[in-house]
């Protein structure tokens, strides 16, 4: 298999579009990771079904966020995509975290060509109200039945904070 970090870079995130991978698709109930290590996707763990992921879960390439971990993207399409698939997304925003004490953002995104949607959303605030207050609560409560720690969306945030997010996240790659 590829490796997705020696192959594709972050994008152009200045411009307002990134590379992603996707790890879990929407309404998986399945903690895929990708492990730069091995080179490939492994199933960490099954997740309770109420806690299927609201959107596409994946990462940007050659990034880290605070928790050492490629920056995660939670990408809105209408329906899943599958795991490994890459594509361009057009940065709407972001999604402050912390688990378990550790800063763990989440970048939100839309496909940077997305003709379902008539390219409808353009920024966070384009998002259904519904949807945004399903990302909150799963990423707030997913852990509360294994009592595995503690998670806590602090904010969601627009196009501006989600690039200096990414631009720190590039910047610890090389580290």
């Amino acid at each position: 298999m590829a490796d997705f970090n020696k192959i594709l870079d972050a994008g152009d995130y200045q411009n307002g579009e990134i590379n992603m991978v996707v790890e879990i698709p929407m309404g998986s109930n399945q903690k895929i990771e990708w492990d730069r290590k091995v080179g490939a996707f492994k199933l960490d763990r099954l997740e309770p079904m109420v806690f299927a992921k609201p959107t596409n879960y994946g990462f940007i390439p050659q990034t880290l966020d605070e928790d050492g971990d490629e920056l995660d993207v939670l990408l809105v399409t209408d329906q899943p995509l599958t795991t490994g698939i890459f594509l361009k997304a057009r940065i709407l925003g972001v999604m402050k975290f912390v688990d378990s004490g550790e800063v763990d953002d989440k970048i939100i995104a839309v496909p940077a060509d997305d003709r379902s949607n008539g390219d409808f959303y353009q920024k966070l605030d384009d998002l259904p109200p519904q949807l945004i207050k399903q990302i909150e609560f799963h990423f707030n409560h997913y852990k509360d039945l294994k009592k595995l720690g503690s998670t806590e969306v602090k904010s969601f945030d627009g196009l501006e904070v989600a690039k200096q997010v990414i631009a720190d996240a590039i910047a610890r790659w090389p580290k």
